[in-house]
């Protein structure tokens, strides 16, 4: 592909994430008044889970998404583990993606995109190999070619091989076939979490656990 090429495919893809997320945001702010409604009976307030997360070339930004956990600590006054703190609620709206919702605006603000390597935490970014921060020089997404193969269920070198073949491959036809198999990943509910774990497992780098 030529540069020029390069240039009309991420313009086009911003275009798309422009209009797609500001269209669903009208679509589905029924959805995300009810469901907003829901998180403050079930879980309390902050309605939305809101987090610093890496974007393009590492940037930091905020995240939104709904929020699926509760604020439980324990006799010590210390947060319990996330699988104490993840009711059935939560986890509901994890395996449905509902929680995912509110990060449309990230994608109309232009934080994020539709299709791209998903967001994990700032204190990962010291620990990537060469190879593996090349995640970032895209925008990251809503959902992504990790997502469609495997998305949890699979380690972190598994996920990130596939982030860097996304990186390499990106082109608006294997965004629009990833979002169809994410609308089939959502349905089936597959790939929620890691084996023995809530969703996965903290990232440490290249450890044997990683592999």
């Amino acid at each position: 592909m030529s540069w020029a090429q390069r240039v009309v495919q991420r313009t086009l893809k911003r275009v798309i994430d422009v209009v797609v997320s500001a269209v669903g945001l009208v679509i589905f702010a029924p959805l995300l008044t009810v469901v907003a409604a829901l998180v403050r009976k079930q879980l309390g307030s902050p309605v939305l889970f809101r987090q610093q997360r890496p974007g393009l070339r590492g940037r930091p930004f905020y995240l939104y998404k709904f929020r699926t956990m509760t604020d439980a600590r324990g006799p010590d006054g210390q947060l319990l583990s996330d699988a104490e703190r993840l009711p059935t609620f939560g986890r509901l709206l994890r395996a449905t993606s509902l929680d995912e919702l509110p990060s449309l605006l990230n994608v109309l603000k232009g934080d994020m995109s539709l299709v791209g390597p998903r967001p994990l935490l700032l204190d990962y970014l010291p620990l990537y190999s060469p190879r593996q921060a090349r995640r970032h020089e895209v925008r990251p997404g809503i959902t992504g070619w990790a997502q469609v193969n495997g998305r949890n269920a699979i380690s972190w070198a598994q996920k990130f091989e596939y982030d860097v073949w996304y990186v390499d491959h990106q082109n608006l036809a294997l965004d629009f076939r990833i979002l169809l198999l994410t609308l089939k990943k959502v349905v089936h509910r597959e790939g929620i979490s890691a084996q023995g774990e809530v969703t996965m497992p903290k990232f440490t780098g290249d450890g044997p656990e990683n592999k």
